[in-house]
């Protein structure tokens, strides 16, 4: 799994659906807080299904008071190191952003880290604003802000920013195919050539 993944951690080789039950008896089991502490200690292990599991553990689309997930999902941002785990833990963190729009504000910020996996997390963990047919005011706003923040990525040449691009602008193109084309006119051409077309396969 190690030479999959391209990231060097410890594998246990248990299955997702394996850890799905575990994690829905843990769900059961324990309250927000006790599943906060839990989520932590997880991660830190460093284990690779052991990160996959603390990810799923927050993964929940209402979540009363949910600072504590917000921020520990956040800390967990810099120490993304491949695609697998951050894009759980993403998940995870859309369903606060989609809960509070406000943290878009401290999301811009990792969209100028030097780190590419937490530039990377902003698309990912915005990924809901492109699924929204009727959008309210303040989320075709925040849409709005995250193109611009896709915008400033296309000069980035690495491949998995240009395919996070692609990924948001694809996606949003099945739900609001003016903007995605707008894009696309304004910076399709200073896309990699894989990405553009990834970015426009539902445009006719």
């Amino acid at each position: 799994m190690a030479s999959y993944h391209k990231v060097d951690r410890p594998y246990l080789g248990v299955a997702n659906p394996v850890l799905d039950e575990m994690v829905r008896g843990w769900r059961r089991e324990m309250d927000l807080e006790a599943r906060v502490a839990l989520a932590d200690a997880l991660w830190q292990s460093n284990i690779h299904e052991a990160r996959v599991a603390a990810t799923k553990l927050l993964t929940q689309a209402r979540i009363r008071p949910d600072e504590a997930v917000w921020h520990l999902i956040c800390s967990w941002v810099p120490s993304f190191d491949g695609w697998a785990v951050a894009d759980h833990a993403c998940i995870a963190g859309q369903r606060r952003v989609m809960a509070d729009l406000s943290r878009l504000d401290e999301i811009e910020g990792w969209t100028t880290s030097a780190h590419m996996w937490t530039r990377r997390a902003a698309l990912v963990i915005t990924l809901p604003l492109t699924k929204l047919n009727f959008p309210k005011p303040d989320e075709s706003e925040a849409r709005a802000r995250v193109l611009d923040w896709a915008a400033g990525y296309v000069p980035d040449r690495d491949w998995f920013i240009q395919k996070a691009v692609a990924w948001w602008v694809r996606d949003l193109s099945k739900h609001d195919a003016d903007a995605a084309r707008a894009f696309l006119e304004a910076h399709g051409a200073d896309m990699k050539a894989f990405a553009r077309k990834e970015a426009g396969k539902y445009l006719h």
